[in-house]
């Protein structure tokens, strides 16, 4: 039997091993993945421990994805331009690290909006938070010719530009929702809208209805972001097939099938939150 599962602290509340449960049973593999709760002064042990006992890999959530990348032995691209890995491989006592975060971004939009073109103008980016730095790389890898980045704190912002390079620009967080009449995409990548945090202070009274709007936020799986930017005539895509389709890769690693995120997954995940 093929093992794998999702380590954090706390890791009750992961949502993971329903989605690879249910590629499990649809593909009918002999896999188990499950819910690894490991604290930082544990996670490096009990990596050894996983791989001694046989695991193929495992997904890493917070707090832990800095520390996923330090203990790799082979780093994906992606995994080292966004500084954290959320995919570990295990292959003759190695580990190989990635980070499929952007992927599942990018893929999530463009299953929900087959439309939506990302070279067809700017980009504007809400947040330098971790789950930014994998949407930015995401989004200039596939194109985006220009992105206009956000941030409450400035100066995060501003390291995120030095690090991705000139195609990022930054703008105070005040001059977010006016900058948003000229591009083509908006991300917002905080946590801000989601059950039990601040609202997000933001404007869609600007953005023309071609611009394609969209939430990493998925509790509620509607934010008030995205319900206003649909009333401007904007098409939205919720937060949650990000979770699904950055799923994928690390399930084709661990058990060679290479699944789909369909609506009957999408449903099982909704029933559980």
């Amino acid at each position: 039997m093929i093992k794998a599962g999702v380590i954090g602290w706390p890791i009750s509340q992961s949502k993971s091993p329903i989605i690879h449960g249910y590629w499990l049973d649809k593909h009918g593999l002999d896999g188990s993945y499950e819910k690894i709760a490991l604290s930082p002064d544990e996670f490096s042990d009990g990596i050894k421990r996983l791989i001694d006992d046989g695991y193929a890999g495992v997904n890493v959530t917070v707090p832990h994805k800095e520390s996923a990348l330090a203990i790799a032995d082979n780093v994906s691209d992606r995994a080292d331009n966004i500084g954290a890995a959320n995919t570990l491989v295990f292959q003759n006592g190695k580990i190989h690290a990635d980070n499929t975060d952007g992927e599942g971004f990018i893929n999530n939009v463009m299953q929900r909006a087959p439309e939506w073109n990302v070279g067809a103008g700017p980009a504007l980016v809400l947040g330098a938070g971790g789950a930014a730095r994998a949407i930015l790389s995401a989004l200039i890898e596939a194109g985006v010719p220009e992105i206009i980045l956000v941030n409450r704190t400035r100066s995060r912002a501003e390291n995120l530009a030095t690090h991705f390079g000139r195609r990022v620009v930054v703008a105070d967080w005040a001059d977010a929702a006016p900058a948003s009449v000229a591009v083509s995409t908006v991300v917002n990548t905080t946590s801000l809208g989601m059950v039990g945090s601040d609202p997000l202070e933001f404007s869609c009274a600007n953005l023309n209805p071609s611009t394609l709007v969209t939430d990493i936020v998925y509790n509620p799986l509607e934010t008030e972001l995205l319900r206003n930017a649909a009333q401007q005539g904007c098409a939205t895509v919720d937060g949650l097939g990000m979770l699904l389709h950055q799923a994928v890769p690390g399930f084709a690693a661990w058990f060679g099938v290479r699944p789909v995120v369909d609506e009957t997954l999408r449903q099982r995940v909704l029933d559980a939150l």
